[in-house]
């Protein structure tokens, strides 16, 4: 006869108002239970009381965890149910598990390293559409990989490695290149089995005047879909979003650099109604540098997201080839930074704003100096600050 252990509910009184199911669990891991706020026996069977609500949030969780869902009992719609009538084989707790607080969020376990060079997770190629549009410079490609099959799962803000096929010219197996993930945690398809990446296509001219490509980036934009892809990962805690709800997120990017800004603004914005557990009301403020309109990476989405949540997103373009500053020369972020220099430098000042910088290291410098020129205004020392921030995970840098 199979044991079953406590039904565990997400309720803070006995009575249930809300339509809830009962899960039975099994397979959830021991070491998990660390970062639980109950006590999971490794054998046996798990009850779990959960409200229609927090469906997909329980099933992403217990997936995470190893766990098998092998029954969905519907508890009954507006019908008050007393905890302990959920099971008449189960032993049960007459003192039901209390509620977090609504803005309150239980960190979440980051994953890292699930697969490594030696032994990379095969997925395959399930898209790759060009982004740039017609007229624009170079080809920047979005591609999703199907993570079906294995334990592949990540973090906004994360990356992952990419094993290109072949050797290079010493004979050797190609070094894997890190992308930074342009999905969020369920995937662009909402079903936590992909990954998806923007990628642009490296190429140079070297001393001799050739023209070089890169070896990933070119195997990336010209695979076909269906085809294997050795992934490894996924890595990196340095440029995690938030879970605060109200938070003041300042993004700075360029170029690909847009990639992990995508998954936060996904997360915010498209995907609401699919996750409950995530509910975005403060502000978000994306300052984007591309050369050309046509290279602004998915324009349509970002305008659309703007236009429908103007008070929690507003963004800003620096576009370098078309447009000018007041002195004449071309327009950067870090032109957009020292024009909003007074109003960012007041948001940053707040205890729960974040800002993150993603794209090439050339905006960094001249974005420190505004910021010392106003914190000098106000007679603070910047570099003091941007430590503290650091400290406190409110100072984001990924530059290359």
């Amino acid at each position: 006869m199979k044991k079953l252990n406590t039904v565990k509910t997400f309720t803070n009184n006995s009575t249930i108002e809300e339509r809830r199911f009962l899960f039975e669990v099994v397979g959830i891991s021991q070491q998990e239970t660390n970062n639980l706020d109950y006590s999971i026996r490794q054998s046996g069977t798990t009850l779990i009381a959960v409200p229609y609500s927090r469906m997909n949030q329980e099933m992403n969780r217990i997936n995470r965890l190893g766990g098998k869902i092998i029954k969905i009992t519907p508890m009954g719609i507006n019908t008050p149910i007393q905890a302990k009538s959920l099971s008449s084989n189960s032993t049960m707790n007459t003192q039901p598990m209390t509620q977090a607080k609504p803005k309150e969020h239980k960190p979440v376990k980051v994953p890292v390293n699930l697969y490594r060079p030696n032994s990379p997770f095969v997925g395959k190629c399930l898209e790759n559409y060009e982004l740039v549009a017609e007229g624009g410079s170079g080809t920047v490609r979005h591609l999703t990989f199907d993570l079906s099959g294995g334990d592949l799962h990540y973090l906004e803000g994360q990356s992952i490695g990419i094993i290109p096929p072949g050797t290079d010219e010493k004979g050797k197996s190609h070094k894997l290149r890190l992308y930074s993930i342009a999905s969020t945690r369920h995937g662009d398809r909402l079903d936590d089995k992909t990954v998806s990446l923007c990628v642009r296509q490296l190429e140079y001219k070297n001393e001799a005047g050739e023209t070089v490509y890169g070896v990933c980036s070119t195997y990336l934009c010209n695979l076909e879909e269906g085809a294997d892809v050795s992934i490894t990962g996924p890595v990196g805690k340095e440029m995690l979003l938030p879970d605060d709800e109200d938070a003041t997120i300042v993004m700075l990017a360029t170029g690909t650099g847009i990639a992990p800004f995508r998954a936060f603004l996904w997360r915010m914005f498209k995907e609401r109604e699919q996750n409950p557990e995530y509910q975005f009301k403060g502000l978000a403020w994306l300052i984007f540098g591309i050369p050309y309109t046509q290279n602004i990476l998915y324009k349509d989405d970002l305008e659309k997201m703007a236009a429908d949540y103007p008070d929690n997103f507003r963004l800003t373009y620096a576009i370098s080839r078309e447009q000018n500053t007041a002195d004449g020369g071309k327009v950067y972020v870090q032109s957009r930074v020292s024009e909003y220099a007074d109003e960012l430098f007041e948001l940053i000042q707040k205890p729960n704003t974040h800002v993150y910088m993603c794209g090439l290291k050339g905006m960094e410098p001249p974005i420190s100096e505004t910021f010392t020129a106003e914190a000098e205004k106000r007679g603070l020392k910047w570099d003091e600050m941007r430590k503290q921030m650091k400290k406190e995970e409110r100072w984001h840098v990924e530059v290359y």
